[in-house]
């Protein structure tokens, strides 16, 4: 790997010009954030927090499908355009959902042990290797002994297709990863300290030959 990664400002450039085409790739991410749903138990959440929330969705599918009426979300993006996109996807559960715009930098603002529930999908393969470690010590830090962090991300395939396009994806971020929106193909649950969190859940699930991997981890 290399260490050139897109800037916050570069990052908030490229989702800026994204906005809802985002959107437009759900069918490559569909297995992946049904297996995210299945095995993050929000049915018994009680406060989520998603990192780098996009369009928002994500936090409508969670508000209208999973969790309880009582239940409260965060969801935060570098992007103007996308935060606008997603206070629209959340504003008939305004009264217990917000959404907020970040400077780019991983500290969350939010109280010690505030939630029970960190989501980030496709975002950590976006992040530097410092931004991901300083990431995931505040979601450790803001949820709750026992909270559960789930995580999505590209990931190298396994299938012939698959990694061949894996490997093709990560030639061209070497080149110049804004030509791949930032994102590279990342081994996710090696990010995770074992000290900090405990796997639950690892799986890697392929659609349209794009592979993902998916982590479900609970707080030490």
């Amino acid at each position: 790997m290399t260490d050139r990664f897109v800037s916050h400002d570069q990052a908030r450039t490229i989702y800026d010009h994204i906005g809802r085409w985002q959107d437009t790739r759900p069918r490559s991410e569909r297995r992946a954030l049904e297996s995210l749903l299945e095995h993050a138990a929000f049915e018994r959440a009680s406060a989520v927090v998603e990192f780098g929330c996009g369009t928002g969705r994500l936090a409508a599918r969670l508000l209208r499908e999973r969790l309880p009426e009582r239940a409260a979300y965060l969801g935060m993006d570098v992007s103007p355009r996308m935060v606008t996109l997603a206070r629209e996807a959340v504003a008939l559960w305004r009264e217990r959902a917000r959404v907020v715009q970040t400077d780019g930098s991983v500290r969350l603002p939010a109280a010690d042990g505030a939630f029970d529930r960190f989501v980030s999908t496709y975002v950590l393969d976006l992040l530097s290797p410092d931004d991901t470690r300083r990431l995931l010590e505040e979601a450790h830090r803001v949820l709750r002994p026992g909270g559960l962090l789930a995580l999505a991300s590209l990931t190298s395939g396994q299938r012939p297709i698959s990694r061949a396009l894996s490997s093709a994806w990560l030639r061209v971020w070497r080149l110049d990863p804004a030509l791949m929106g930032g994102c590279r193909p990342l081994r996710l649950a090696a990010t995770l300290p074992d000290d900090a969190w405990r796997v639950r859940v690892r799986m890697t699930v392929t659609d349209l030959v794009l592979a993902s991997e998916v982590v479900v981890a609970e707080r030490r």
